[in-house]
């Protein structure tokens, strides 16, 4: 799960800077993207190491682990806002590419491994799925708060 997550986010790392600065965006989206490198850089690598800490967690239990679960869960579902992204805008945005060709197949590829080796599926924990939701909105304004400072 972590080397399809590192391909997909570093298709978003090369494009988020310059997609972020259009000015061809809508008003409330051209106010809440621009984003510097060092912003995207960040805001990934902290998604990264949650993404790393699930990927640790679904090789220690054998993929039974309901936090690499949920986060598994979490990388096939989040295909879907970038296909919306793109079909809303009307264009290219970040993560468009590896979206079709990374996030859909290892998503369905790894459901797929744990119920032919039989792992059980956790059920949805609550908590656990509003904390995962969190952290790519959390690791952006973490991300921003150098630049808010400044202001």
């Amino acid at each position: 799960m972590l080397a399809a997550w590192i391909v997909h986010d570093l298709e978003e790392l090369a494009t988020m800077p310059s997609f972020s600065q259009g000015t061809d965006l809508p008003a409330p989206l051209a106010k809440v993207l621009p984003m510097s490198r060092t912003e995207a850089t960040t805001a990934i690598a902290l998604t990264g190491v949650a993404m790393a800490a699930a990927s640790a967690a679904g090789a220690a239990t054998g993929g039974r682990s309901k936090f690499f679960q949920a986060t598994l869960a979490g990388f096939g579902l989040h295909a879907g806002t970038h296909l919306a992204q793109s079909a809303v805008l009307c264009r290219y945005t970040p993560g468009l590419i590896t979206t079709p060709l990374v996030v859909i197949p290892f998503s369905a590829w790894a459901w797929r491994r744990l119920k032919s080796e039989g792992v059980p599926i956790a059920p949805t924990d609550r908590r656990l799925t509003v904390a995962l939701a969190a952290i790519v909105p959390l690791s952006h304004a973490i991300a921003r708060l150098p630049r808010l400072r400044r202001t």
